[in-house]
């Protein structure tokens, strides 16, 4: 039996531990809390999961929490104005419903059953030195741990990184009592409110730990008016800064949230990073090899909410690639091959995430406006929130947007 070391335990750590547990490998998985802290933490992100990335949770028969959550069936985007008034106002229906778990939630729950499956558990926060010694002892290390110490082993890949500083501060609460908005209010939808200049305004249902939920999160440019949450401490505070910059530039957003409260004490954060796609290959002192896995390869900004959906893709691929491999030895060869095989997904990721980051050239605001006139231009932009690598074929460059909407515009 083939052993394998996960080092992390988020979306892509634990699905991929559970994934390799139930095709028998013998699995060890690092994490650097408990599950009980996890559960009683700070939140850790907004994680809406589309269709294809929750049908991998649904194939490792993981999907606990999947008749709580709320279903997400659409996907708005509305344009903020000179005024505060909307000039562009849309929601495009999914295909396949998403939805969003609490992390602290999930990842609790999946650690949960990994050690119950016979998984060995350790709380420990490792170390490079750590993994120098554990190394000789495994088959192959993945490191799924995104942030500290182990993320410098792997180089970042210069010619995928356009950015070297963060594109957008974020800050994020989560709510109850959050109202409908009057325009769906017979279903869920993730409504993505852009403020040119100024940042973006996320709202989307949730489930977190006491139930029912809303996310509110801004993503604010740096320097400007929303970049206002580095360094508040205090909760509630952090909770009336975004709804004061919500009834000033989203005014119709605020509208339904002025008896929203926090879910708990921990029901914040605040932070800001820069898009990064690293080598996948991390070299120990030792001269042992380890892969690294979802955003410690790939960080992408949350802008296009694609952080946990390429995580359980990521998570997916490199769990087939390790089966196919058989009783091979997991060398240098192999572990780039399975990053490139990601990549071929989490390359469409990052460039819509980068292509958003930046102000729209005229033949994407045109898009954008068309979707308010018809709906199956609405209804292709949410659902490239699942398959970003259909933007190729009408978002990126003016001809292909401008044939696409001839093509779904009703002649005269």
């Amino acid at each position: 039996m083939r052993k394998i070391l996960v080092v992390g335990a988020g979306q892509a750590g634990l699905q991929l531990a559970l994934g390799l547990q139930s095709q028998g490998y013998e699995v060890t998985l690092m994490s650097n809390r408990t599950a009980d802290e996890i559960r009683a933490g700070r939140v850790m992100s907004t994680q809406c999961m589309f269709h294809t990335a929750l049908q991998h949770e649904r194939d490792l028969q993981i999907n606990f929490w999947e008749s709580q959550a709320p279903r997400i069936e659409g996907l708005g985007v509305s344009v903020s104005g000179p005024e505060s008034q909307r000039v562009i106002d849309w929601v495009g229906k999914l295909d396949g419903y998403a939805q969003s778990v609490d992390q602290r939630v999930k990842m609790a729950g999946w650690m949960e059953t990994f050690a119950q499956r016979g998984g060995q558990l350790v709380i420990h926060g490792a170390a490079v030195s750590d993994l120098d010694f554990f190394a000789r002892k495994y088959d192959l290390v993945m490191v799924s741990a995104g942030k500290g110490e182990l993320v410098s082993m792997f180089g970042r890949d210069a010619s995928r990184s356009p950015y070297d500083a963060p594109q957008r501060a974020l800050a994020v609460a989560y709510v109850h009592g959050l109202g409908p908005r009057p325009e769906h209010p017979d279903y869920d939808a993730v409504r993505c409110n852009l403020v040119p200049g100024v940042g973006e305004l996320f709202v989307m249902p949730c489930f977190t730990t006491s139930g029912r939920a809303d996310i509110l999160f801004w993503e604010g440019i740096p320097g400007g008016p929303l970049d206002v949450f580095q360094g508040v401490k205090d909760p509630n505070e952090h909770l009336a800064l975004t709804l004061e910059l919500m009834e000033r530039y989203t005014p119709w957003e605020y509208a339904r949230a002025t008896k929203v409260e926090l879910t708990d004490g921990n029901g914040t954060l605040a932070g800001r990073y820069a898009p990064t796609v690293r080598h996948p290959v991390g070299q120990l002192p030792s001269g042992g090899l380890v892969l690294g896995v979802a955003d410690v390869v790939v960080a992408n900004d949350p802008i296009t909410g694609q952080g946990s959906n390429s995580a359980s893709k990521c998570a997916a691929a490199y769990l087939s690639s390790i089966v196919e491999h058989g009783d091979k030895p997991f060398d240098e060869e192999w572990m780039q091959e399975t990053f490139d095989r990601y990549w071929a997904t989490a390359q469409h990721v990052t460039k819509w995430t980068n292509a958003m980051l930046g102000p729209p050239p005229e033949h994407v605001l045109n898009l954008i406006g068309a979707g308010g006139q018809l709906q199956p231009v609405a209804d292709r932009f949410a659902n490239g929130f699942n398959d970003p690598a259909d933007f190729e074929n009408f978002f990126y460059e003016p001809e292909k947007t401008e044939a696409y909407l001839a093509s779904v515009t009703p002649a005269v």
